[in-house]
């Protein structure tokens, strides 16, 4: 039975004068797919796509309050202006993730095939009401996402990284890969990524540590930030290049461009995947190794994951001062250990003291970011290379963060000191005519 045979129906049965009950939520789906069919029907699609952004939304918003309106008798005012809006955001954004979109607390959003949907809130998981129609309706959103960026996804090619328009960075993996429905995640950054004074008062860091981090990038030393996956890497490295001056060249090199770096004279490469037919993929050490000869200040690899990491630390040591980099590791130990792995990645035949000399004259500071129990993030620890004892790589930490506990609500309960250490760099960044405290007064101060 058509939908207006069903409101005939409705119309011609006797109604009591009580309030129409709710609409179930499946009940609500059906009713939503089938006006969004009788929409696409209507209307010429080709034509909707030339108009500008708001003559668009205004016409199909004329258009579905006209049938849903012919829907009266199944919905009450709040479902109608819901379902307008629903079919609003499925014709023109993404969907049931619209709204999530539109939330700025949120800062993930997971999406466990059609029917259950987390956000984090705050460094918090909870689940919503959100639900797709089904893994078909989901598929679609998918791939609405990726295309936008000249990406696929399907059974040849089931895992994807995307980002959508605001920045965010999407993953996604189908079947067969994911055993129960595609599977979504998106991370998102915010139009207006934290500042340097945004982090000292979440308590993220402390304003004398922040101090000697931005001496350090004014300075021209070499910065690793070191964390693991949501402690806010790319939130840091975003703040921090405030502090780069704007007369420098800057190069970025990420899987799927997601900086917003704040300089004048910035030039974002991105990464490749294979092809339908497999090849034309371009790697970041392939970009690492072009960024080169573009005649780069300083250059920023968004994440080294592999053998790209050996041709950052050989232009750290060639020339290119100041540049910054980040990778997954749960200690500043860890992450020369990783970094030490990744350099056999490369391919390159090297002993092991040969490699750790590499990084020891490469990297000048780490950085630890952590995520607490509470879902806070905070830099958990500042160290400086020292440099090499026997085989060594010598680490000294300058500021960390020490938990005493937690209160009755949950939430962490310690303070960042400072190690009561002078840095060795400090010797550096005096030569470079950079004054700690004259650096970081425009953006500590209220």
């Amino acid at each position: 039975m058509g939908l207006e045979e069903r409101l005939r129906a409705r119309v011609e049965t006797p109604r009591t004068e009580e309030a129409p009950a709710e609409i179930t939520s499946q009940r609500f789906h059906d009713l939503k797919a089938e006006l969004h069919h009788q929409l696409v029907d209507r209307i010429d699609l080709a034509s909707m796509e030339k108009l500008e952004p708001e003559r668009q939304r205004h016409e199909l918003q004329a258009a579905l309050s006209g049938l849903v309106s012919a829907a009266a008798v199944h919905l009450n005012r709040v479902e109608r202006e819901r379902m307008v809006q629903e079919l609003l955001d499925e014709l023109t954004g993404l969907g049931p993730l619209e709204p999530l979109l539109r939330d700025g607390t949120i800062s993930d959003i997971l999406v466990n095939t059609y029917s259950t949907v987390y956000v984090e809130r705050r460094g918090l998981l909870e689940l919503t009401r959100v639900r797709f129609r089904d893994n078909a309706h989901l598929l679609q959103i998918i791939n609405r996402i990726v295309s936008h960026v000249g990406r696929r996804v399907d059974e040849s090619s089931p895992m994807v990284d995307a980002r959508l328009k605001d920045g965010s960075r999407v993953n996604a993996i189908v079947p067969p890969l994911a055993v129960d429905g595609p599977l979504l995640s998106i991370r998102r950054f915010g139009t207006s990524p934290p500042t340097l004074r945004d982090l000292v008062a979440m308590e993220s860091i402390t304003g004398d540590a922040l101090a000697f981090l931005g001496a350090a990038v004014r300075g021209r030393l070499n910065v690793l930030i070191s964390g693991g996956t949501g402690t806010g890497k790319t939130t840091l490295l975003n703040a921090l290049s405030a502090l780069i001056p704007a007369g420098e060249r800057v190069i970025t090199i990420e899987d799927s461009a997601e900086l917003k770096l704040q300089q004048p004279h910035v030039v974002r490469l991105e990464t490749r995947p294979p092809n339908i037919e497999g090849i034309g993929e371009i790697v970041a050490r392939d970009l690492v190794r072009n960024c080169l000869r573009m005649r780069p200040d300083r250059i920023i690899v968004g994440e080294v994951r592999g053998g790209e990491v050996l041709d950052m630390l050989q232009a750290m040591n060639t020339g290119h001062e100041g540049s910054m980099t980040t990778v997954h590791a749960n200690s500043p130990r860890d992450a020369l250990w990783r970094l030490e792995a990744m350099v056999g990645m490369a391919g390159v035949p090297m002993t092991e003291a040969a490699v750790r000399q590499s990084i020891a004259r490469a990297l000048d500071v780490i950085v630890q970011l952590s995520r607490g129990s509470d879902g806070r993030r905070r830099v958990a620890s500042i160290a400086e290379v020292t440099g090499t004892e026997g085989p060594v790589v010598t680490l000294q930490e300058l500021f960390r963060f020490e938990q005493r506990g937690v209160d009755p609500q949950g939430r962490v309960v310690g303070a960042h000191v400072g190690c009561g250490i002078r840095p060795k760099v400090m010797e550096r960044i005096e030569r470079a005519g950079v004054d700690v405290r004259e650096v970081m007064r425009p953006y500590l101060e209220a």
